[in-house]
């Protein structure tokens, strides 16, 4: 995948510009996010995840997590997806330990025509920098500029802050503190209207944290991340009160294949889909407390319950056919296929997709071709020996597209292919190798 250039994003920081990034999964693919709280604000997903960097001497603790800011990221399609800078620092939060590096989860939410952003971090004078409260930044856009309040939300004491306004215009926060606990929120979202409460019916086994809570036909989903064995997987629980008692429904993500301790989710809907936001350890498979966000879509049962959702690398939106379709964040593959970093000391430039044997093949959903009448195909490549792979429709003997064939080398290079047939407006493509071994695919655009 092609690095964007941390030049380009600190000019959009610094000017007030914003910087486009193309993903799947992981949605940003240029810098380390995690803990995603999405929003849909008029046409578009709003993202509030939190910032993870590596700590360096003096600058966060060593081999723990380390985050000194937030961005926000924003999306019409889920495809595209803008970077709209930093919004809020900790040397820009009046209560806030300035060299704490510790703002982790946070949440934002449209009331009033103002919104809020809610946010953990330590504050002047905790002892040995312990010690999280909640504050809050309020923006007339969802984008900022964000303005912090002076002090941080009286009476509460903890992380992961989440907040719901229920039909009747009633505001929540929920936050993690050992427990999940809930509370009413007054009309100005900045003071709390009831004494908090510990969520108390879930599984009481080892750590719950990151409370999640939405509504769906009357009844009052709570999410969060739960360690039943050794790592974090995603639990639900169920009611018909946004205070409780909630009932334990089930797991709705099971832990991570890579071994990443943590997980972290916020559940929208967005043009009549469910989706599922949470982050794993993509970027850095060796170092999990640098993470990255992704998405998933999410169903439900009819009963109400919540089908279990199976992470994907292809994740969600469709993919425009001029775009540099990245095949390694594939949809299905065959078992020869192997995904490896394009240089293990660079991963931001991504992930390159290694043919092996004969027949290998890949297969990559949802390609818009618009109807337009696309005459070639690009290809960014190398291969051990001289390779020829063919694109089709659907499956590995599906309807053929082009025949690209690939020169002998270890340098990448983009060479361009004619067209045989025309695809359909939307289309499911198969890399499929015809001759050779060892061929190796950036990337393939239609032109």
């Amino acid at each position: 995948m092609k690095k964007i250039k941390f030049w380009l994003l600190l000019l959009g920081c610094v000017s007030g510009m914003a910087t486009q990034l193309s993903a799947q999964n992981p949605l940003i693919r240029d810098q380390f996010t995690a803990d995603p709280s999405a929003r849909v604000f008029g046409d578009r997903v709003y993202i509030y995840p939190s910032h993870d960097i590596k700590a360096t001497p003096g600058h966060g603790r060593p081999g723990w997590f380390c985050m000194e800011d937030y961005h926000v990221f924003s999306s019409a399609n889920l495809t595209d997806w803008t970077d709209h800078g930093v919004i809020i620092s900790q040397t820009t939060v009046p209560w806030a330990d300035p060299a704490s590096y510790s703002m982790w989860a946070p949440d934002c939410i449209f009331r009033n025509g103002k919104y809020y952003m809610y946010f953990p971090t330590t504050a002047k004078g905790s002892e040995n920098g312990r010690g999280f409260t909640i504050g809050v930044a309020i923006a007339d856009k969802p984008y900022g500029p964000f303005t912090p309040q002076q002090e941080p939300i009286k009476g509460v004491h903890g992380i992961d802050p989440n907040v719901f306004i229920d039909k009747d215009g009633q505001a929540y926060l929920y936050w993690a503190q050992g427990n999940l606990y809930a509370a009413k929120l007054k009309e100005n979202m900045l003071e709390l209207a009831s004494e908090p409460v510990i969520l108390t019916e879930m599984p009481v086994k080892a750590l719950k944290e990151g409370p999640y809570l939405f509504e769906r036909k009357g009844v009052y989903y709570l999410t969060y991340p739960h360690v039943a064995d050794k790592i974090e997987r995603l639990e639900y629980a169920i009611s018909n009160n946004p205070m409780g008692p909630f009932k334990f429904a089930g797991v709705l993500m099971d832990e991570s294949a890579s071994g990443c301790w943590t997980n972290h989710q916020s559940i929208i809907q967005f043009k009549n889909q469910w989706y599922l936001f949470y982050h794993n350890d993509d970027l850095s498979p060796n170092f999990d407390k640098n993470r990255s966000i992704r998405c998933d879509s999410l169903f439900f049962n009819h009963d109400g319950t919540i089908k279990k959702v199976i992470p994907t690398l292809r994740g969600v939106g469709i993919t425009k056919a001029s775009e540099k379709i990245q095949v390694d964040r594939y949809s299905d593959k065959d078992s020869t296929v192997q995904i490896s970093f394009l240089d293990t000391a660079k991963r931001f430039d991504g992930w390159k997709t290694t043919f092996n044997n004969t027949g290998s093949w890949i297969r990559y959903n949802r390609v818009d071709f618009n109807g337009k009448k696309f005459k070639e195909i690009q290809v960014m490549a190398n291969a051990e020996g001289p390779a020829t792979i063919e694109v089709r429709l659907g499956n590995a003997t599906g309807q053929l597209l082009a025949t690209a064939n690939i020169g002998k080398g270890s340098n990448w290079q983009v060479s361009q292919h004619r067209l045989t047939s025309l695809p359909p407006k939307i289309a499911d493509l198969v890399i499929v190798l015809k001759s050779g071994t060892g061929a190796n695919i950036d990337w393939i655009s239609f032109k």
